[in-house]
């Protein structure tokens, strides 16, 4: 009986056609908010910021103003800056108030 001599190069196409072909990851790409930084959205901000410390009376941290005016964190410090310019609010122990 003859045998039948295989080159590495052969052996090694069959070894890699017998592997199952791996499946591809889409990672997902996070979007960050945009803000746009002038006067008039920054006013806007502010009153989204401060309709929601009226509304909850008591003092929030910045997080909890963002989440009950539905706006970003980054939006939400915008709108901070400007009313404490404007010496509208008060902070305490990371949490701001109504002045």
């Amino acid at each position: 009986m003859a045998e039948k001599k295989t080159t590495k190069k052969a052996a090694a196409e069959v070894k890699v056609a017998a592997e199952p072909k791996k499946a591809t990851v889409k990672k997902a790409t996070v979007k960050k908010a945009v803000v746009a930084v002038n006067a008039e959205n920054a006013g806007f901000k502010a009153g989204d910021v401060y309709q929601a410390l009226a509304a909850a009376g008591k003092a929030l941290t910045v997080k909890e103003i963002a989440k009950a005016a539905k706006i970003s964190e980054e939006e939400t410090l915008l709108g901070l800056g400007w009313l404490f310019k404007e010496g509208k609010l008060a902070a305490a122990d990371e949490k701001i108030t109504l002045a």
